[in-house]
Formats: C-alpha cells, structure tokens, sequence
C-alpha cells in the first residue's frame, strides 16, 4: 500500500497534489508571462480549496461514512501545509538556484521587496498557505457533513 492508496495518508495524498498543482500553475503563469501580475495568485486558493475539499470527502469515504469535526480540522489542515510547504520548498529553489533574476525583480518592484531573500520568500509563502488552509478548512468543514458529537 502506497502513499496514494492508504485510507490513513489521505492528507499526504492530497497534499503532494495540491502541491503539483501550484507549481504546474505557478510554471503555466512562468512561461505565459504573467507571474508580475499579483491577483492571479488568488487562483493558488482554488487549487487549495479543490485539494482540501478532495481530501475531506475522500477521508469521509475511506473511513465507513464517518467524520468528526476534529478529524476534520487535522486532515484539511495537514493537507494544505503539505501542499504549501511542499510549493514553497519548489519556490525556494527557483528562486535561488534556477530564476535568480525573479528573485531579484521581486526585491526590485514589491513594496518590502529590498528586505526578502529566497529564504524569506519562500517562508511566507509556506506561512501563508499554512494559514489560508486553517481558513479554508474552517469553511469546509461547515459545508462538508461531518459527524454529531455523539457518533462515533
């Protein structure tokens, strides 16, 4: 049993998805020519979204129809800090060893640009992930049926 069966990985699962998703996007908006334009980032929260929704629904179906609120919380949590760490460890290494110059046009053209580095960027790209997955999951979970206090 691997990482993509195992009913009990579901949050590793689709955290490695999600994460492939950002970085697909992220090198769909590379070679389009469209990484200078900010608010497109707001689409990073769609895949997210997907990716936790996914991921709850699929914890649902794997454990006979049954999940707590907690549960809930931990999987749709787990799996978007998986997917952000992941995209910003990616970003990371773009941004030192391939795309130096993207780097540079970042501390050139963002407001607090002259005070990041790849090591900050990356880091609040991964903060930032971690806690619109906090978010999200917070929102899904209202949406998605999980159990009553009294069931198992």
């Amino acid at each position: 049993m691997n990482v993509f069966t195992n009913p009990n990985q579901v949050h590793v699962n689709y955290g490695l998805k999600i994460a492939g998703g950002l970085i697909v996007y992220f090198l769909i908006m590379k070679f389009a020519g469209l990484l200078n334009i900010v608010e497109l980032r707001l689409l990073n929260l769609v895949i997210q979204v997907a990716g936790v929704y996914m991921a709850l629904r699929t914890f649902k179906r794997t454990h006979e129809d049954h999940l707590n609120y907690f549960r809930a919380l931990v999987t749709g949590v787990g799996t978007a800090a998986i997917g952000a760490i992941i995209f910003a460890a990616f970003l990371f290494i773009y941004m030192e060893f391939i795309d130096t110059a993207f780097m540079q046009y970042i501390i050139d053209n963002e407001p607090m640009g002259r005070f990041l580095n790849p090591y900050m960027a990356s880091f609040i790209v991964a903060l930032e992930g971690v806690f619109s997955g906090l978010l999200v999951t917070f929102v899904l979970i209202n949406y998605v049926d999980t159990d009553e206090p009294s069931e198992a």
